[in-house]
């Protein structure tokens, strides 16, 4: 049994394919993790799975059947793709309130879910005086309100303090630990890799990884060393030019994934190069994205340079 299931799903916007046949499907009882740099197509893949666009070719399901078939789909699928999309000038137990009578849901339900999401104290607040977090607590709270099988979170972390990250993490545990499925999409890579069973991972359109986070994380990464040099874009260039792979990072310091120190050095002493920093450590989530997806993002900018002294 499925819970979602994408089969060539394909999207076009005036002539340019931002979908080209992806297919996956995710069953009960795990949190799949949903990475891909900016313009790789989640959000569009989020959206054609909860009928807010329509595909070019193929289908997405839920529980075999379009999202627009459902008939209370609230009961079926639990969705946060914009922490912006209550009326500001509505309360949190209003705007759920609402939604809880579009879809045959008792009204108390609101009450019990922004107790959940712990928004008791605020709930008859306008939503335009909270904070962030709070929208994005609200939100969540919206997604678990008809208790459906399903959840789809789109960035569900964004303005979440520590302790809200840590109540987010449980959330999704207990949901998937009760049979339930979540899809999350999130550029938090340390947080995606605490709470994810599975990995979907995009670029360009198209599914670059299908997964388990484990079996992911041991098919793509061992060592990284990273390091810092005089000409940190010459000494990647000439890392490049012996086979290497080479992945900008912040603040000057580059990363050579399954490379030794020996390795970089040397590259550097041909070349004539100062190495400022130069060291090896485990590689984790981040490394074998970045590894997998480098070159296939919309916008890419220069990595920093260091200042000279």
């Amino acid at each position: 049994m499925t819970a979602i299931d994408v089969h060539e799903l394909t999207k076009e916007y005036g002539g340019s394919r931002v979908l080209d046949g992806l297919t996956f499907s995710l069953a009960p009882g795990r949190v799949t993790g949903f990475l891909g740099p900016n313009g790789s197509g989640k959000s569009t893949t989020l959206r054609l799975l909860l009928g807010l666009a329509r595909p070019t070719s193929g289908t997405a399901l839920v529980d075999g059947r379009p999202y627009p078939a459902l008939t209370t789909p609230l009961r079926r699928v639990g969705a946060l793709l914009d922490a912006d999309a209550a009326h500001p000038r509505r309360s949190a137990r209003d705007h759920l309130r609402v939604q809880a009578a579009s879809n045959g849901i008792p009204a108390a339900r609101a009450d019990e879910v922004l107790d959940r999401v712990g928004l008791t104290d605020v709930a008859g607040r306008r939503v335009g005086t909270y904070s962030l977090g709070m929208r994005q607590r609200l939100g969540i709270a919206a997604a678990l309100l008809g208790d459906p099988e399903v959840l789809v979170l789109d960035e569900p972390a964004n303005g979440l303090d520590a302790e809200g990250m840590t109540w987010l993490r449980g959330l999704l545990r207990a949901h998937a630990d009760a049979g339930g499925t979540a899809l999350v999409s999130s550029h938090l890579m340390h947080e995606t890799a605490r709470y994810a069973d599975h990995l979907l991972v995009i670029g360009g359109g198209v599914l670059l990884a299908d997964q388990p986070l484990g079996a992911f994380l041991a098919d793509r990464t061992a060592r990284v060393v990273r390091f810092r040099s005089t000409d940190g874009e010459r000494l990647a260039e000439a890392l490049r030019t012996r086979g290497h792979q080479v992945l900008p990072g912040e603040e000057g310091v580059w990363s050579v994934p399954g490379a030794r120190p020996d390795d970089v050095g040397a590259v550097a002493a041909a070349e004539g190069l100062g190495v400022l920093e130069l060291r090896a450590e485990d590689a984790g989530l981040e490394d074998a994205y970045l590894a997998l997806t480098e070159g296939t993002g919309a916008h890419r900018g220069r990595p920093a340079t260091p200042a000279k002294g």
